[in-house]
C-alpha cells in the first residue's frame, strides 16, 4: 500500500502482466520441449540460404520458387521454356500386310 502512494508509476509496472497478443505471439518462439505434431524442416530460400523451422507434414525440405522479376532476360526465358510439357512423340507403326497363306500351304503335312 505504502508503494502505491510512493511509487505509482513503479507500482503499476509492477503488478502488470505480461500481455500476450496476436502481433507478440507470432515473433516469440513455443516454450515447449516437445513440440506436438510438428516436425523438423529446412526451408531453402531462393538465394540459397537454409532457416531450420517446425512444420506441421513430415518433410525433409522446402524449396521456395525463385522470383522471375529478379533474373535477366535469357535466364527467365530458359526458366520459362523448362517449365513447359514436353511435347511426346507419335510413333507411327506402318503395318505391312504382305502375307501370303499359299506360299507356306507346302509345309503343312494332311493327316
Amino acid at each position: 500500500m505504502l508503494l502505491k502512494y510512493i511509487l505509482p508509476g513503479i507500482a503499476h509496472r509492477l503488478r502488470q502482466t505480461s500481455a500476450i497478443s496476436s502481433s507478440s505471439a507470432s515473433v516469440t518462439r513455443l516454450h515447449r520441449a516437445v513440440y506436438t505434431r510438428q516436425y523438423p524442416l529446412v526451408m531453402i530460400l531462393p538465394d540459397g540460404s537454409s532457416i531450420n523451422v517446425r512444420y506441421t507434414e513430415p518433410r525433409k525440405i522446402v524449396k521456395l520458387p525463385l522470383d522471375l522479376s529478379t533474373l535477366s532476360e535469357t535466364e527467365r526465358k530458359a526458366r520459362l521454356d523448362a517449365r513447359k510439357p514436353r511435347k511426346k512423340l507419335k510413333v507411327v507403326e506402318e503395318i505391312e500386310d504382305n502375307f501370303n497363306a499359299r506360299k507356306y500351304m507346302k509345309y503343312i503335312k494332311k493327316k
